[in-house]
């Protein structure tokens, strides 16, 4: 995955913009993008498929800003959603409905009949009361919607527990057997159009077997649904490629798009990706200011004015993200800092046991964190959340303006006397 985020002499830049004369302009917390990096690695996976019929649908819920959505649609992608409200992020963005897929295991009437309405590819179809809904939905207004089944293989994809979603005990997806009923029962409804067979095992994989052997589940399925006369056109394997964070060596997307071609003959299927994480994790930070150096007997702290409001991965997954300076202190010796919110919760926390030569007034940068930053961010403890910014070049666009106080109760009234 392509970053754009290095150092010149002591500076940490993106692209050619120092994050310096960011934090000095915008303040801090501040979410930045680096548009080369996000469009790089979509192009990553684009161009590894040689010509072989696919449609990659960028994972919405990674990061849903409307410049990052924008950026990816002018590319050619397509989108995968799972709610109303990225579908609507989607649209708004510039994002075609006839490259919409809608995941997820709960979609409500409303949200289906939305879809409907705006023609998306595909519903990835997870239970069968879930079928039977989008059948009555679709006969309501006079529409026949396209429909997936979503499989739970039963892979384990070796990932986080929170994030794995292809093993038997995960609310995703259906049984093998099942979803051979619910394919036979689609092919009885005129409301419903069998399109493809879909799968997702989990996020942040740091290796292609699994991934492979989900694949091959699919491919069992869909070919028996063939000779049973049902017509599949498209595999919609998911996402869920790993990034780097710490020490991981996730496959890169050419070799996941090669061996997935190894075992499709040209034209025999369609394939759908839905890549998230790894197309804009690497293409962004949170920048963050020291704004105290403090020591007790147990540890020492460097507490930054970013927290689990800005940055959730840390204390929800106890994940490992890099923490660097933004400039690099050319005196001093570093010493081990837990970095640390503002937040009242002794799980607000961005790293632990960090090594930094760092000062109070001192910026930090949290790498990796273009996805699943600002869209987990919230207002608790009544912190406005930060700005994102895309660096294109040397030009900064706003992509979104930083909360202001007000805005943390619009909407809210009191109760009259």
């Amino acid at each position: 995955m392509i970053s754009e985020f290095h150092y010149c002499g002591s500076a940490l830049y993106c692209e050619k913009v120092p994050l310096s004369r960011i934090a000095q302009i915008y303040g801090t917390p501040c979410y930045v993008y680096s548009r080369k990096a996000i469009e790089s690695n979509w192009r990553a996976y684009d161009e590894a498929f040689m010509g072989h019929p696919h449609l990659l649908c960028y994972a919405v819920k990674a990061n849903a800003n409307l410049g990052v959505l924008n950026l990816l649609s002018r590319l050619g992608s397509g989108f995968d959603i799972v709610s109303v409200g990225e579908l609507e992020r989607v649209l708004h963005a510039g994002g075609g409905p006839s490259k919409i897929v809608f995941s997820g295991v709960g979609k409500r009437e409303d949200e289906m009949q939305r879809a409907l309405e705006v023609g998306i590819r595909c519903f990835n179809v997870e239970s069968e009361p879930e079928l039977l809904r989008l059948d009555r939905v679709a006969r309501s207004l006079g529409e026949t919607a396209p429909v997936a089944v979503r499989i739970n293989p039963d892979v384990d994809a070796n990932t986080h527990p929170y994030i794995a979603t292809g093993l038997k005990e995960n609310k995703f997806g259906v049984a093998m057997d099942v979803a051979h009923k619910l394919y036979h029962t689609a092919s009885r409804m005129p409301a419903l159009s069998i399109v493809g067979v879909a799968c997702h095992i989990g996020s942040q994989l740091l290796s292609i077997s699994p991934l492979l052997e989900a694949l091959g589940h699919l491919l069992t399925l869909a070919r028996e649904l063939r000779t049973e006369g049902i017509s599949i056109r498209h595999l919609d394997l998911g996402g869920g490629l790993g990034i780097q964070y710490q020490d991981e060596q996730p496959p890169s997307p050419s070799e996941y798009v090669e061996a997935i071609l190894d075992l499709i003959p040209e034209h025999d299927f369609e394939i759908v990706l839905a890549p998230g994480r790894s197309i804009v994790g690497p293409a962004g930070i949170l920048l963050t200011r020291v704004e105290f150096i403090k020591k007790s007997v147990a540890k020492s702290f460097a507490i930054v004015d970013a927290a689990m409001t800005e940055l959730l991965r840390p204390a929800l997954y106890d994940a490992w993200q890099p923490i660097v300076p933004v400039l690099l202190r050319q005196q001093g010796t570093a010493s081990r800092y837990d970095v640390v919110g503002p937040v009242c919760e002794s799980g607000d926390f961005l790293g632990k046991d960090r090594s930094l030569n760092v000062h109070a007034g001192d910026l930090l940068a949290v790498q990796a964190a273009g996805a699943y930053g600002f869209c987990l961010s919230a207002n608790y403890n009544a912190r406005p959340r930060p700005p994102e910014l895309i660096i294109d070049g040397e030009t900064v666009h706003t992509v979104r303006a930083r909360e202001r106080l007000v805005d943390l109760w619009r909407g809210e009234t009191l109760v009259p006397l």
